[in-house]
C-alpha cells in the first residue's frame, strides 16, 4: 500500500522509553497519516509500537538472546533500525515476534534479516505461512513486458534467504532475562489471521498488536486519561473490528482471563488505569453488530493489502447502517464458516486482486461455493484491486451475471490502493447497501401488519415526541485542501443552542450520514439556519439522493467562513464551530461545537421550524 503523497516520511523517528529492567519500548512517531485507509481518517498521525527484551542470562545461567516484539512495517524501517542497532549487536541471535503480517511488514523483516543474519522469526501457523508466500513475492512487471523500461525500473534485488520461524501453534510461554516471563498467544481474525498477542506475566504487560489501538501520535508511553484517546480507540473499532464483532469478543473473552495491569497496543499510547473499562467498551460496541438480523457476508482475499482496504471500507460503511457484516479471509477460512456466511446472510460482497492476469486460488474456490450455494435473491458486489491488469474481478463479474445474480452496485475496480477520496465512495457505497437491505426489511414488516400503523408511531409518548420542534438548517463541512479535500452537507433539525460560554450548540447527527465522519473532534463546520419562506429550495438540494462520493456542494454558489467551511448565501444566517465532543445515543452521534464566528445574512427574516407529527421518524 502507499503512503500519502503528502506523508514523505521525513518526519518520522523513533524513540526509546525504557519501562523496566530489560524492557524497552521502542516508539515510532509519525505526525501525518500514513495512508488513506479507513483507519487513518481522523488525520491525528500515528505510532508504532514496538517493545525489546534485552539480551540476559536466565536465573540458571543460562544465556538469552534478545527479543523484539511486534517490529513495524517499512514505513519506519530507517528510523528504526537505526535505534535498534543501537542496542543489538549484528551477530546477536535476535528473535522477532511476528504479530501482524502484511507486505509493509515482510519488508522490514527482510532488512532485519541482511543487518542480523542469525535472525529467527516467531509467529503462529498462519503467520507463518504468510510470510514464507510473501518472502519472495515482487508485483508483476506490466503485460507485454519483459524487463525494464523506463515507467517500470528494475526489479528490486532478490532478499536473503528466509530466516527460520519457529511456529507458535498454541499458546507457549518463554522465559527471557531479566526474570520476564513472555506468554505467546495467536489471536487469529479474518482481517489478521496471523495475530499474535504477546503478555509479560510478571509486570502484567499486554502487547496487543492490532487490538485496543489507536492511530493517535504522541510521545507519552501511557494515556493520559480515559478520555484522551476514547474516540480514536472507537474510530479504529468501528473501522477495522465492528465487521467482525463475533470473533473480536471471542479474543477479548480470552485476554480478559489474564492477570493484566497494563496494555500496550501496536499503534497509540498504552492503556494503563482504564484498561478494564476499554475491554467492557470492545464487549459494548460489538453488541449492536450482533444483534442485527440483517448481516452480509464480505468474501476476500489480499495480496498486497489493497484488497483488504477496499473491504475495509465497505464493512465501515455498512456496519454504520447498523447492518452486520461477516468478514470471510478466504485463504484461512474453512468451508464451513464460508458456507454459513453465504446461506445466512442478506448480501454477498466477493473481492479478489488479480495476481498474473488471474484471481487466487482461494477465491476462485469460493466464487464456486458462492455460485452453487447461494440464493439468486440476494443483491451481490464485486471489488478488488489490481495493478497493471483486472481479469480476477472481469471473472468475478462474469460468472455472477451469468449466474442470475443482481448486482447491488457497479464492480469497484481500483488501480493499486485508493485514495481518500475513492475511500469516501467506497464507505459510501456499502452504507447505500446497508440503507437497501433496511428498506427491503421495512418494507415486509409493513405487508406483515396488513397496512395497521406501527406500534412505535401509535405510542403516546412517541407522538409527544415528536411535538419537539428545532430549526431547519443545513450543516456543512469541508476538511482538507486541494485534490484531497473533502467536504459533506446535510439537512440537520434536531439542533439546539448548548451553551452561553462558551458559544456553543449541539446537533443530533444520524451514524449513517455520509457527512459523520468528517465531524469528529476538532473538525470545523458551519451551520446555516434556513430561513422561513426561502427553506424549499435548499432543502429540495440536500434531501435529494446522492450517488456514493457524490459532492453534496457541487454547483452551488458558496461563500467560505473564516476557517474555509461552506457558507449558503440563501440561508437566513451562518455560525462556524469546531466539533469538541461527541456522544453515541443510540441511532445517532450527538455532537456539541464551539462556535466561532457567524452572522445574519438577513436581520428581517425569521428562523425555519421542522415540525413533526411522530418522533418514529424525522
Amino acid at each position: 500500500m502507499e503512503p500519502s503523497p503528502a506523508d514523505t516520511g521525513a518526519d518520522r523517528r523513533v524513540i526509546q522509553l525504557p519501562l523496566e529492567p530489560g524492557l524497552i519500548c521502542l516508539k515510532g512517531l509519525s505526525p501525518k497519516r500514513l495512508r488513506f485507509e479507513v483507519e487513518y481518517g481522523l488525520e491525528r498521525g500515528t505510532t508504532a509500537n514496538s517493545f525489546l527484551f534485552t539480551a540476559g542470562t536466565k536465573a540458571d545461567g543460562q544465556a538469552v538472546p534478545p527479543v523484539l516484539v511486534h517490529p513495524p512495517g517499512a514505513s519506519f524501517a530507517k528510523p528504526f533500525l537505526a535505534e535498534l542497532a543501537k542496542l543489538v549487536p549484528a551477530d546477536a541471535a535476535l528473535k522477532v515476534v511476528v504479530g501482524h503480517v502484511n507486505p509493509n511488514r515482510v519488508a522490514l523483516l527482510q532488512q532485519l534479516a541482511e543487518l542480523w543474519p542469525q535472525l529467527m522469526l516467531v509467529a503462529s501457523n498462519a503467520a507463518a505461512k504468510l510470510v514464507a508466500e510473501l518472502w519472495n513475492q515482487r508485483k508483476p512487471a506490466p503485460p507485454g513486458t519483459n524487463g525494464p523500461t523506463a515507467t517500470q525500473p528494475s526489479p528490486a534485488p532478490l532478499p536473503p534467504a528466509l530466516p527460520p520461524i519457529d511456529v507458535v501453534k498454541h499458546e507457549v510461554s518463554r522465559t527471557l532475562s531479566h526474570g520476564h516471563s513472555l506468554r505467546l498467544i495467536p489471536v487469529p481474525t479474518p482481517r489478521w489471521p496471523g495475530g499474535l498477542v504477546a503478555f509479560e506475566e510478571g509486570s502484567g504487560l499486554l502487547m496487543s498488536g492490532k487490538f485496543f489501538a489507536a492511530h493517535l501520535c504522541s510521545e507519552a508511553f501511557a494515556e493520559a486519561s480515559r478520555t484522551s484517546s476514547e474516540e480514536d480507540r472507537r474510530h479504529f473499532y468501528d473501522c477495522l473490528m465492528a465487521p467482525m464483532a463475533r470473533q473480536v469478543d471471542t479474543v477479548v473473552e480470552r485476554l480478559e482471563t489474564l492477570e493484566i495491569r497494563s496494555i500496550a497496543p501496536g499503534h497509540g499510547p498504552a492503556i494503563t488505569g482504564s484498561w478494564r473499562s476499554l475491554l467492557a467498551d470492545y464487549r459494548r460496541w460489538g453488541e449492536g453488530q450482533q444483534r442485527s438480523k440483517l448481516s452480509v457476508a464480505l468474501l476476500f482475499a489480499s495480496a498486497y493489502g489493497n484488497t483488504a482496504a477496499i473491504a475495509d471500507a465497505l464493512a465501515r460503511g455498512v456496519s454504520r447502517t447498523g447492518v452486520r457484516v461477516e468478514s470471510i479471509n478466504c485463504e484461512f477460512s474453512g468451508a464451513e464458516p464460508l458456507l454459513a456466511a453465504i446461506r445466512s446472510c442478506d448480501a454477498l460482497l466477493i473481492g479478489s486482486p488479480t495476481l498474473g492476469g488471474h484471481a487466487p486460488t482461494p477465491i476462485v474456490s469460493a466464487l464456486g461455493t458462492l455460485l452453487a450455494e447461494a440464493d439468486r435473491a440476494k443483491p451481490v458486489g464485486v471489488f478488488g484491486s489490481f495493478g497493471w491488469s483486472g481479469e480476477a474481478l472481469d471473472l468475478l463479474e462474469s460468472k455472477l451475471r451469468d449466474g442470475g445474480f443482481d448486482f447491488a452496485f457497479a464492480p469497484i475496480k481500483v488501480k493499486f490502493s485508493p485514495d481518500a477520496a475513492m475511500v469516501k465512495t467506497i464507505e459510501e457505497t456499502g452504507t447505500a447497501l446497508g440503507r437497501s437491505l433496511l428498506a427491503a426489511q421495512r418494507k415486509t414488516q409493513r405487508r406483515q401488519l396488513a397496512g395497521g400503523l406501527a406500534e412505535s408511531r401509535s405510542n403516546p409518548a412517541v407522538q409527544a415526541l415528536g411535538r419537539v420542534v428545532g430549526s431547519l438548517c443545513v450543516l456543512t463541512t469541508r476538511k482538507g485542501s486541494g485534490e484531497a479535500s473533502l467536504s459533506g452537507a446535510m439537512v440537520a433539525s434536531w439542533v439546539s443552542q448548548a451553551s452561553f460560554t462558551p458559544p456553543g450548540f449541539t446537533v443530533a447527527v444520524a451514524k449513517d450520514r455520509a457527512a459523520c465522519d468528517l465531524l469528529h473532534i476538532g473538525d470545523h463546520c458551519c451551520l446555516n439556519v434556513l430561513a422561513a419562506g426561502r427553506e424549499t429550495e435548499l432543502m429540495k438540494q440536500f434531501l435529494q439522493p446522492f450517488a456514493p462520493g457524490a459532492d453534496r456542494l457541487a454547483d452551488l454558489e458558496l461563500e467560505a467562513s473564516p476557517a474555509g467551511q461552506p457558507i449558503l448565501p440563501q440561508a437566513l444566517a451562518w455560525l462556524e464551530a469546531t466539533v469538541s465532543q461527541r456522544m453515541e445515543c443510540g441511532d445517532h452521534w450527538l455532537l456539541y461545537a464551539q462556535v466561532n464566528a457567524g452572522g445574519v445574512l438577513d436581520g428581517a427574516g425569521t428562523t425555519a421550524v421542522h415540525r413533526r407529527r411522530s418522533g418514529a421518524n424525522y
